[in-house]
């Protein structure tokens, strides 16, 4: 990660400290909570050109319910596709 993107998790307050559980199962002393800095529309907008510039050409994105929406939804529509989502059976 970037020190520009980690400054922007700072400074939103979505970079955490502490003591995390991860979904893993997994300990943490840090934790990005994304749902903070993904808040911010021009962020997320910012986020998405720069992931979708990582990314292979696509017709179709997909990203995980509910906090995959909305980096999802920008990566998209920076790469002009489509967006669907999953959810948890």
């Amino acid at each position: 990660m970037s020190e520009s993107v980690l400054q922007v998790f700072r400074e939103t307050g979505a970079y955490l400290k502490g003591h995390f559980r991860l979904t893993s199962g997994l300990h943490s002393s840090e934790y990005l909570q994304c749902a903070l800095v993904l808040q911010h529309p021009a962020i997320a907008e910012r986020f998405g050109r720069e992931l979708a510039a990582c990314l292979p050409a696509c017709d179709v994105v997909v990203a995980p319910a509910i906090g995959g929406l909305p980096i999802g939804h920008e990566v998209a529509r920076a790469k002009g596709a489509r967006f669907i989502f999953t959810e948890r059976d």
